[in-house]
């Protein structure tokens, strides 16, 4: 995909990766870049600085997602790209109680699946467009520590791949991010990134210079940290050593089981 001359809107673009995308696109040339993100104000201060626009948009909200798409297209023209980023991590396991569950499942697999219905029959009515799905390496792998994070993510990195197959041949093309730790407010106060930044901490500034480059070869799988591709070849060729080498990892990260 071209950056340069295209209309783009990116959710969860207050910061992080969000925002360095927004940067990237703006000086990559962009027709048009609209910032959202559910907290106003965070986004109309990063549309100032780049000289961007921004549409505020709560993503569990199926109608505010319509609402944005129409709001962004009224502004600008077609979307040519659709950066469904907004992201949230619960930690724990089954043990938590349903509401951190379904706000997971709201924001990291719903919110794509409501852009895709507002997106995909324009997109394909014009003849083709894009969608760039933030999921993360830990919807490849998992996410030691957080059972919905891992779960939903999974989720999304399948409707991706859903999206991509039936769609595919009507135009639409569609990428799927997958970093593991990246300097955001999600890793603020985990020191060195915790068990995600095993291969290091990228900047969002690197995560979106990734970004840029894979949606410029069309790969479905963007991975800024580029190890997660052998772990996922390990992972498939050997599942039950795979899960014994995580296994292991927590151990090393939160320590010996408690009875």
């Amino acid at each position: 995909m071209r950056i340069e001359g295209s209309c783009i809107v990116v959710t969860g673009a207050a910061g992080g990766i969000g925002a360095a995308m927004v940067r990237r696109f703006h000086a990559d040339g962009a027709r048009a870049v609209v910032v959202s993100d559910v907290d106003a104000g965070a986004a109309a201060r990063v549309a100032a600085e780049t000289g961007t626009d921004a549409i505020p948009c709560d993503v569990t909200d199926p109608a505010a997602i319509a609402r944005l798409v129409e709001d962004a297209e009224r502004r600008h023209g077609a979307i040519d790209l659709f950066c469904s980023n907004a992201g949230i991590l619960a930690l724990g396991g089954v043990e938590l109680d349903d509401e951190p569950w379904r706000l997971s499942i709201d924001v990291n697999v719903m919110a794509h699946v409501w852009a895709a219905r507002a997106l995909v029959p324009r997109m394909l009515e014009r003849g083709g467009g894009y969608l760039l799905q933030t999921a993360s390496a830990a919807g490849l792998l998992t996410q030691i520590g957080s059972g919905p994070y891992s779960v939903t993510k999974h989720a999304a990195v399948a409707l991706a791949e859903w999206l991509a197959i039936t769609y595919g041949d009507q135009g639409l093309k569609v990428s799927v991010l997958c970093p593991q730790a990246v300097r955001t407010n999600m890793t603020a106060g985990i020191e060195s990134g915790g068990v995600a930044g095993v291969d290091g901490m990228l900047e969002p500034d690197d995560v979106a210079n990734a970004v840029v480059e894979g949606l410029a070869r069309e790969e479905f799988l963007i991975l800024p940290h580029p190890e997660v591709r052998e772990y996922v070849q390990r992972k498939a060729s050997d599942h039950d050593r795979w899960i014994g080498g995580m296994q292991r990892l927590q151990r090393r990260f939160l320590g010996p089981p408690v009875d």
